[in-house]
């Protein structure tokens, strides 16, 4: 056996059935959920009780939010344009013409770009706010509680999607 089919054997590239699939969509959720618009969730528990820490999460949140919408405004156009087409592409090959790999990475992508497009509003809103701590960390405590509703919806419907590729599939 070559080294392609080496590979392509430890990376199935039947995605629902290969477990690297489902660490990794673990893995994007837990990151994506404790990592709220680029602040540490912990940074966010420890700022209630420590004023350095407040101050620090004030600083990290307003750097990220800026960072987020200068990206925005001065590519917003492109990548709006080349996520949309991604993922058109996406459903297409793995929806129409049956590539469990873009169904799966398609499962994937489109929940993170709700949640790019709520870290989006969330970031604009800290920008637009009082600046206060208390609104800062309650208005990243309800992002982080929206996105692992996201991603909760994410996992169960990839689940019964995997289920089904998997019962629905001839090569088992």
């Amino acid at each position: 056996m070559g080294f392609y089919g080496t590979v392509f054997e430890f990376i199935d590239m039947r995605s629902f059935s290969n477990l690297w699939f489902w660490i990794m969509l673990a893995v994007v959720w837990s990151s994506a959920s404790h990592w709220v618009l680029g602040v540490p969730f912990d940074m966010i528990t420890r700022a209630r009780r420590n004023p350095r820490a407040a101050a620090d999460l004030e600083a990290l949140a307003a750097i990220n939010a800026n960072r987020l919408i200068f990206i925005a405004d001065e590519a917003g156009l492109w990548l709006t344009a080349l996520g949309s087409g991604a993922l058109t592409m996406l459903a297409l090959l793995g929806f129409v013409y049956g590539s469990e790999f873009s169904q799966a990475v398609f499962l994937l992508a489109a929940p993170l770009s709700f949640v790019f497009l709520l870290s989006l509003r969330t970031a604009r809103r800290i920008v637009a706010g009082d600046g206060s701590a208390e609104t800062l960390r309650r208005r990243l405590g309800l992002h982080r509680i929206v996105v692992q509703a996201i991603g909760l919806v994410s996992i169960f419907l990839t689940a019964l999607w995997g289920m089904h590729q998997n019962i629905a599939s001839p090569y088992l």
